[in-house]
């Protein structure tokens, strides 16, 4: 029964590990947010990863 309860506990600590704050933005939404091209999204969030805040900032920064 070992094998059962780290299954268990595996499949806990998959729904603990996505936190909303830990994802980064999908690249359409972004876009559309920032009012900017798909591509330039897609290359602010390659750069920026799950950081919101500096994804956001260089966001607006391209979309002026």
């Amino acid at each position: 029964c070992r094998g059962d309860f780290e299954l268990e506990t595996s499949m806990a600590d998959d729904k603990t590990s996505t936190s909303a704050g830990a994802k980064g933005y999908e690249p359409i939404p972004f876009a559309k947010k920032h009012r900017i091209s798909v591509e330039d999204a897609k290359a602010i969030l390659a750069k920026h990863g799950s950081d919101r805040k500096s994804a956001d900032k260089e966001g607006r920064r391209v979309s002026l």
